[in-house]
């Protein structure tokens, strides 16, 4: 039995209420590198999600940001985040959440994210639309570049100037209104496709960021792809482009100006 976005959506709401219950608690952090932090509620709500997955589809595989690749039948794959925004998190700040997809042959098929501290769930189904709590999503409607409210994020690895998307940031603060750092890609991503944000980017990712929030785009009417414009982009190494049609392809020739 395949699974359903019902299923999808009872995942992450379990997986929230750890995070939320874990709020302003003594965390346990460590380190896995300067700036790449995990935590105890990390640990908890990818246990609860690999067990709830297993006992639902045992036969599937199971790509988490922890555990690393659980195997299972190849073509079956969910990328599960259990806390986006670890960093947030670890300062109290209210800006994270769970990310939970599903794909059959390398396609996002069902995706969720939920933001427990606002009660904000946001699903898509490959093909049958986006919403947030049950309300359709859809992209914005900007068509100029001045208009755009963007949104980005930085590697961990700080110091490699070919990556670290400083001069992308000048750049295209200088070309919109503003670009924001929220810190959890998921969010970024269900913002966009919720037309809160008018444009994303992000260099270096990991597949369990933007499985379910890349659905979620393009299926509130946006576009998605990796940083070269590929559509494989769930295929490392990752990186992320997303922004409604109109935008988009402006958004990509401002990352390329050499182009």
């Amino acid at each position: 039995m395949q699974p359903t976005i019902e299923e999808v959506k009872q995942f992450a709401y379990g997986a929230g209420e750890i995070l939320r219950a874990g709020v302003g608690s003594q965390l346990q952090i460590h380190h896995k590198g300067a700036i790449d932090l995990v935590t105890d509620i990390d640990h908890k709500s990818e246990a609860y999600l690999i067990e709830h997955i297993r006992q639902a589809h045992p036969d599937h595989t199971i790509i988490t940001e922890e555990s690393g690749h659980l195997a299972g039948a190849a073509e079956y794959a969910w990328h599960i985040d259990p806390l986006d925004g670890t960093i947030n998190y670890a300062h109290s700040m209210p800006m994270f959440a769970v990310s939970i997809a599903y794909a059959e042959h390398g396609q996002v098929r069902l995706g969720a994210v939920y933001d427990p501290m606002r009660d904000e769930c946001f699903f898509a189904e490959r093909t049958k639309g986006a919403w947030l709590n049950g309300q359709p999503l859809h992209v914005s409607s900007a068509t100029t570049l001045i208009e755009c409210l963007m949104v980005t994020g930085f590697p961990y690895d700080r110091y490699n100037p070919a990556f670290n998307n400083l001069g992308h940031f000048a750049r295209l603060t200088e070309l919109t209104q503003g670009v924001r750092r929220l810190g959890s890609c998921a969010l970024d991503l269900a913002y966009i496709a919720a037309g809160r944000l008018d444009g994303f980017w992000e260099l270096i990712i990991s597949s369990w960021d933007i499985a379910a929030g890349t659905l979620l785009v393009e299926e509130a009417g946006g576009v998605a792809s990796s940083f070269d414009g590929s559509k494989d982009y769930l295929f490392p190494p990752c990186s992320i482009v997303a922004a409604n049609p109109v935008i988009y392809p402006m958004l990509m020739k401002e990352l390329h100006p050499e182009k």
